[in-house]
């Protein structure tokens, strides 16, 4: 009957390693929550944008859980308008998020003119993504 093995110093050193990794990511982690609390501190604007965009996200993952269960391609049209749609939807935010917070790369936009910008792409995604329903 063979002994225990004696444990390599390469793998106490991968622990290390691994370790050091998780230590930087949850740094990361941490600054860039502490950068963006910083940046949305104060701005309803911004807060709201980014609500709709967790529940864009949201929706377009129940929607694609939703075509795997199903595994049928009956409402694929459907399917593929809804999911168009929140990602279109999602892009347009984004763009208007980046308008509202960078006046200085936009300086001839206004935020009045980058919401209105932004509801006549909407409405425009929107029309499209309808007439895809049939």
């Amino acid at each position: 009957m063979a002994g225990p093995k004696k444990v390599s110093s390469s793998k106490s050193s991968k622990d290390a390693q691994s370790g050091e990794v998780f230590n930087d990511f949850k740094e990361a982690i941490n600054s860039s929550m502490k950068a963006y609390t910083t940046q949305v501190e104060g701005n309803n604007k911004l807060k709201l944008i980014d609500i709709f965009c967790v529940f864009l996200v949201l929706v377009g993952g129940i929607q694609f859980l939703f075509a795997l269960l199903v595994r049928d391609s009956f409402p694929f049209n459907a399917f593929l308008a809804g999911f168009i749609m929140c990602v279109g939807q999602f892009v347009l935010l984004i763009s208007l998020r980046l308008q509202i917070l960078n006046q200085i790369e936009f300086p001839g936009i206004s935020s009045n003119r980058a919401f209105a910008e932004f509801i006549i792409a909407s409405l425009t995604l929107h029309f499209i993504c309808l007439h895809f329903i049939n």
